[in-house]
């Protein structure tokens, strides 16, 4: 089974960098020092700011940035990537939530992967082959890092780590794939899957946000989203694009959890109900066919 580990930051003394380093360690995880380049992957699926919850956080990347370096090199080339929606535009939202700022501060790219170039590569999923576009700078990676954030979803119940990598996708009009949202999400990360998920879980969006001060880690896109499941209180094998990914060997659904105990943030978690299902709804109608995330 994978490994994913759980830390809590809101120890006193404690750097986020540290934090960051702890979750590394726990899964045994290192850097190589050959490495040169890496792209990171945040979610940035529309303008809300990181602490509405909806998406991550650029002082979380920051500090990743800083632990790569310390455990990699100084040298390597870092690329922080993200591609337009239909309602979205990178060069808007770079600026808007913060990422211009923080990539002139640690020197590293910010790159639209709609206007990357890109190889055109054929992937099959339940016998089904289909065409998308690998954009370069994800091509030429050494390590992908996807840092997503959980949140409910009505179209799938969840987003996470294997959702993420949908943002992946250089084509902006994104709703064209909604009709079979579960085999592109899985088309997708077979064509360019992650090579470490680390979840930027500081400030979590249930039915409400809150401060949960998660941040989770593991090598298996398929392990960490079932976890992240079981915090949101959902049953990970009745989300049908987790499952499939496990079925095509992107990863596994079991997994060992290391660290905090993950039932200390399912109690915290902001889970859904009744009572917020209307909300729920309109939130992500708006979402998916406005914002085209």
């Amino acid at each position: 089974m994978s490994l994913v580990s759980l830390v809590k930051f809101n120890k006193q003394g404690i750097s986020l960098q540290e934090a960051i380093e702890e979750s590394l360690n726990l899964i045994n995880f290192q850097f190589n020092s050959k490495i040169q380049k890496i792209a990171i992957k945040p979610n940035m699926c529309y303008y809300w700011d990181y602490s509405t919850g909806e998406t991550t956080s650029p002082k979380f990347v920051s500090a990743l940035i800083d632990v790569i370096r310390n455990c990699a090199s100084q040298k390597v080339e870092i690329s922080v990537v993200e591609s337009d929606a239909s309602a979205m535009e990178c060069k808007y939202a770079f600026r808007m939530l913060g990422y211009e700022k923080m990539a002139k501060e640690k020197g590293v790219k910010l790159v639209n992967l709609t206007n990357d170039q890109a190889e055109k590569v054929k992937v099959t999923v339940r016998n089904k082959t289909r065409q998308f576009s690998l954009p370069k700078t994800i091509a030429d990676a050494d390590i992908l890092i996807d840092v997503p954030k959980i949140k409910y979803m009505m179209m799938v119940k969840l987003t996470c780590a294997l959702k993420n990598i949908y943002g992946c996708n250089p084509y902006p009009k994104k709703y064209k794939y909604h009709k079979q949202l579960d085999e592109t999400i899985v088309s997708l990360n077979k064509i360019m899957k992650p090579d470490l998920c680390i979840i930027d879980g500081i400030i979590a969006k249930g039915i409400k946000t809150i401060k949960l001060g998660l941040i989770m880690t593991s090598t298996d896109p398929v392990a960490i989203d079932a976890a992240a499941a079981q915090i949101a209180g959902i049953n990970p094998h009745s989300v049908k694009y987790i499952t499939l990914a496990s079925k095509e060997k992107i990863g596994n659904i079991n997994f060992t959890p290391k660290g905090e105990p993950l039932e200390n943030f399912k109690k915290l978690f902001p889970r859904k109900n009744m009572k917020y299902r209307t909300r729920e709804i309109l939130s992500t109608l708006y979402s998916h066919f406005v914002a085209g995330a």
